[in-house]
C-alpha cells in the first residue's frame, strides 16, 4: 500500500474520470471548505505575489538576478510556484478558469501565464481520509461504509470539481457490482461567486492577458458552468437522457447509474473498462478510424439531433473497450441544451463554411453575434478565414485524413488578429460548444483518424427541422 500523503496515479483501464489522461502525482491535501477559509487562501496568495515580486524587483535592481530578464516581476519563478500550489489547493473555479483560457492558443500569452496555466490542469489534490470520512457521512449517512462491501479510501482519479473512488455494493438487482464513486469537494459550490471574483482580481492584477480574451464574460460563462458541473444530481438525469439516446447505438456505451448512492455531491456510477485514447493511438487504422468518425458524428447528433451535448472536451472522457468495439462515454456533468433560434443560426454557419460560401459565413457570424458588423475588414476577414478552415474536412467528398491536415495551423494563424481587433465577446454558448468541437477535432488529428465528414454532416443534418419548419437542401 503506497502513501496516503502522496502516490503517483498507476496506469489503469479506468482512467476516464481524469482532468487529462497523462500520468502525474496525487497528493493529499485538505479542501477549504467554507468562504473564509477560501477567501484567506486568496488573500495570502495576493499578500505572497506581492511581496515575491517586490523582491523579484528587489534582486533585479540590485544586480543579483539577471538584469537583461524582461519578463514580469509579478511572475517571477517563485510567484509562479506560489499560484500553482494555491490554486491546486483550492481546485474548484481556479482549476475551470484554467481549463477555459488554456484553450486559448498559448502563443498570444506570455510564457509564464502558459505555463500557470498548464501546471495547474495537471495538478491533482485529494481530500484526506479524515476530510473524505466527516465529508461521505453528511453526504450519505453515518452508515455509509455499510452501503458498499468494499471502498477504496483513496481515489484513482482527481480532478477540478471531485475526486473519484472505486468501490463495490452487493446489490444484485443493478446487475455490477463494481462502481466507481465521484465525490465532490466540500466547499466549491458554494464558493464559486467569491472564487472567481478573487481569480479575477489576480488576473487583472497581473495585465499579462489579451483583451480580446474578454476575461469578464468568461468568468460570466464559468460562472454557470460551475453552477452546473457541481450539481451531481443534474449530472445524473443527463446519464439518463445519453442511456436513452445512444441505447440502441452500435458505437457507444453509457455507464449505469446507482440512483441510491448518488446525491448533490455522490454520484455512483458503474465501473467501466476500456483504454484510454492514449493507447488507441498505437492500435489498427481501422480502429483509429472507427473512433475519431464515432465521436465526429456524435458532436454531430447531440448538436442537431438530440440538440443537448456533453460538452467538456477531455479525451479523457472517451475509453474504448478492446473486446467490445465500443466507445465508453464518462463524466457529463458539463451536459448542456442548445436553444432552437441558437442552433438554426449555427447550422446555417456551418453549412455555409462547408460550401465556402465567404458571404454566409459572415452574415450567419453576425446574426450570431461573432461579429457585429461594424468590424474592420481586417478583423472580418480572419473571422470568416477561421470559419472557412473549420468547415474544410466537410467540404470534400468521400475520406478527410484528420492525421494530413493543416485546418488546426491556419485556425492558429488567424487568433492573434481577433484578439487584437474583436469588438465583442463570442456568443456564451459557443464557449463549452467549441472547446468540444475543438476537443473532437483534436482527437481526430491525434489518432490520424480517416472520416467521411461531408456524408457524416449531410446525413444528420438533412433531418434537423428549423424553427419555421423548414429543413436543409444541399
Amino acid at each position: 500500500m503506497q502513501s496516503t500523503t502522496e502516490k503517483e496515479q498507476q496506469p489503469t483501464e479506468y482512467e476516464g474520470h481524469l482532468e487529462i489522461s497523462q500520468k502525474r502525482q496525487l497528493q493529499a491535501s485538505a479542501m477549504p471548505s467554507n468562504r473564509v477559509s477560501r477567501l484567506y487562501h486568496y488573500g495570502s496568495l495576493a499578500v505572497g505575489l506581492g511581496l515575491g515580486a517586490l523582491g523579484e524587483a528587489t534582486k533585479r535592481w540590485s544586480g543579483f538576478s539577471d538584469s537583461s530578464d524582461q519578463s514580469s516581476v509579478m511572475l517571477s519563478r517563485a510567484n509562479i510556484d506560489r499560484i500553482v500550489d494555491k490554486l491546486s489547493k483550492m481546485r474548484g473555479a481556479a482549476l475551470k478558469l484554467g481549463q477555459m483560457l488554456s484553450i486559448q492558443d498559448s502563443k498570444n500569452m506570455t510564457p509564464e501565464i502558459a505555463e500557470v496555466l498548464q501546471r495547474v490542469q495537471n495538478a491533482a489534490n485529494y481530500m484526506p481520509v479524515r476530510q473524505l470520512e466527516k465529508h461521505m457521512r453528511r453526504q450519505l449517512g453515518a452508515d455509509w461504509r455499510d452501503k458498499f462491501t468494499e471502498f477504496q479510501d483513496e481515489p484513482f482519479a482527481a480532478a477540478s470539481i471531485g475526486q473519484v473512488h472505486e468501490a463495490r455494493i452487493a446489490m444484485a438487482e443493478h446487475g455490477f457490482t463494481k462502481v466507481a464513486v465521484k465525490v465532490q469537494y466540500p466547499g466549491v459550490a458554494g464558493s464559486i461567486e467569491s472564487d472567481l471574483s478573487n481569480l479575477q482580481s489576480l488576473l487583472v492584477m497581473s495585465k499579462l492577458l489579451p483583451r480580446g480574451m474578454y476575461l469578464e464574460n468568461t468568468i460570466k460563462v464559468a460562472r454557470k458552468e460551475l453552477e452546473w458541473e457541481c450539481d451531481y444530481v443534474r449530472e445524473a438525469d443527463a446519464i439518463t437522457r445519453f442511456s436513452e439516446f445512444l441505447a440502441s447505438d452500435k458505437d457507444f456505451v453509457v455507464p449505469r447509474l446507482v440512483p441510491e448512492l448518488t446525491g448533490k455531491m455522490v454520484l455512483t456510477t458503474e465501473f467501466m473498462d476500456g483504454v484510454d485514447m492514449k493507447k488507441v493511438e498505437t492500435l489498427s487504422q481501422e480502429v483509429r478510424d472507427h473512433v475519431g468518425t464515432s465521436v465526429l458524428k456524435l458532436c454531430l447528433r447531440e448538436l442537431f439531433e438530440f440538440e443537448f451535448m456533453q460538452t467538456d472536451p477531455n479525451w479523457a472522457n472517451f475509453m474504448y473497450n478492446t473486446e467490445t468495439g465500443k466507445i465508453v462515454l464518462l463524466d457529463f456533468g458539463a451536459s448542456r441544451g442548445f436553444g432552437k433560434e441558437f442552433l438554426d443560426k449555427y447550422l446555417n454557419t456551418l453549412k455555409s463554411s462547408m460550401e465556402g460560401d465567404r458571404e454566409g459565413v459572415r452574415h450567419w457570424s453576425t446574426e450570431l453575434g461573432f461579429l457585429t458588423g461594424y468590424e474592420a475588414d481586417v478583423m472580418t476577414n480572419a473571422h470568416v478565414d477561421s470559419v472557412l478552415e473549420i468547415g474544410k474536412p466537410f467540404r470534400s467528398p468521400g475520406l478527410y485524413d484528420f492525421g494530413n491536415q493543416d485546418v488546426s495551423d491556419n485556425v492558429r494563424e488567424a487568433i492573434p488578429v481577433m484578439l487584437r481587433h474583436r469588438l465583442t465577446p463570442p456568443p456564451d454558448e459557443t464557449y463549452s460548444l467549441h472547446r468540444k468541437l475543438s476537443g473532437a477535432y483534436l482527437l481526430c488529428i491525434k489518432l490520424g483518424s480517416r472520416v467521411p465528414c461531408q456524408d457524416l454532416f449531410k446525413s444528420i443534418t438533412s433531418k434537423y427541422t428549423f424553427s419555421d419548419g423548414s429543413k436543409v437542401t444541399y
